[in-house]
């Protein structure tokens, strides 16, 4: 259920009915708007809830959730996040860029990267030092040594980092280092991990994961949602289909459905979502049409001779390239990079 309060309802009032609601069992998310605030509540409800929390004071009325996802859900709030950190802004009129290199390779490279991420006017970088990979005889990243990597990126450059955490052991160590935590696609619906993030304090980039549904991703972000995390980014970086002339399929018509759906600035891997290099601009452009909240694009100094995903990687001219290509349309509808 939302408990929806009249305009100007005071603190004393909100507090009053947050203590209600626990009081019923229920659990309950303050969700503070431009014009009022909402109170979710989250719970196994019995039929005199509604009555009893509508006689509350400072109460408009009283709605049900429909949607499976409740604090996710626009029916919550209508309002759309705006998630920052540091550099970097994703949502309302603001689209964020993120971009680097698939793995922390060396000090020099991911600056290298940092330095040309800041030049072409990307807000934050990215870059695997935990990589979880199909074979575990592949390169895995250099771990905290690169997570030191990353921090000395981004004394340089200032920009925010972003890295992935692959295990809720090792939560606490990457926050210590990054700015935000991203969620891969394989541990999208690791939930043990999903609540270690939700209380971590970072805003967090969960990616769908390639088998998802929208229901699916949704969900899986109530997890850091219902953790007490209100920052949490979606990333659409493609599906697998019957398509074999992609890695993945990109389904860019989930980023006009998701902002539908949900108050979550929506973010899309072009790079994952076509695993080809020579894709990657037109679909990056492509997510800017759309709507993207964001991007997260790959770069690296020297692609053919990457550690990791150099295929899909695009090199610094191109990127810069491209950058200057989304501004364009990004200025056309009125937003900005």
């Amino acid at each position: 259920m939302i408990v929806v309060m009249k305009k100007g309802a005071d603190q004393k009032q909100i507090d009053h009915m947050v203590e209600r609601i626990a009081s019923l069992g229920l659990k309950p998310h303050v969700i503070v708007g431009t014009e009022r605030t909402v109170i979710a509540a989250i719970g196994e409800k019995r039929p005199d809830h509604k009555e009893s929390l509508e006689s509350g004071p400072g109460v408009a009325e009283v709605v049900k959730i429909l949607a499976p996802y409740k604090v996710a859900s626009r029916e919550v709030k209508p309002e759309s996040t705006v998630v920052t950190a540091g550099s970097f802004t994703a949502g309302g009129d603001t689209i964020g860029v993120i971009a680097g290199p698939c793995s922390v390779e060396s000090e020099e490279q991911i600056i290298a990267c940092a330095k040309a991420v800041k030049a072409a006017g990307g807000t934050a970088l990215r870059g695997g030092a935990f990589k979880p990979r199909t074979s575990p005889y592949s390169f895995q990243g250099l771990k905290e040594r690169g997570l030191e990597m990353l921090a000395a990126a981004r004394a340089e450059t200032g920009l925010a980092v972003v890295t992935e955490v692959v295990a809720s052991e090792d939560t606490e160590l990457v926050a210590r280092y990054a700015d935000i935590l991203q969620i891969g696609a394989r541990n999208m619906q690791n939930y043990r991990l999903l609540e270690a993030v939700g209380k971590a304090g970072k805003p967090v980039l969960l990616k769908r994961g390639p088998s998802a549904t929208m229901d699916e991703l949704l969900l899986a972000a109530e997890y850091i949602l219902d953790a007490g995390n209100p920052d949490v980014m979606l990333c659409e970086r493609g599906i697998r289909t019957f398509e074999a002339h992609t890695r993945f399929t990109l389904p860019l018509a989930s980023v006009p459905f998701l902002k539908q759906k949900t108050h979550l600035p929506v973010i899309v891997d072009p790079s994952h979502g076509t695993g080809h290099a020579y894709l990657v601009p037109d679909m990056t452009a492509a997510s800017v049409a759309v709507g993207a909240d964001g991007l997260i694009v790959e770069i690296h100094p020297d692609p053919e001779n990457a550690l990791s995903d150099g295929y899909q990687t695009l090199n610094f001219d191109e990127f810069a390239a491209t950058m200057k290509r989304c501004r364009q349309i990004a200025e056309a509808l009125g937003r900005r990079m």
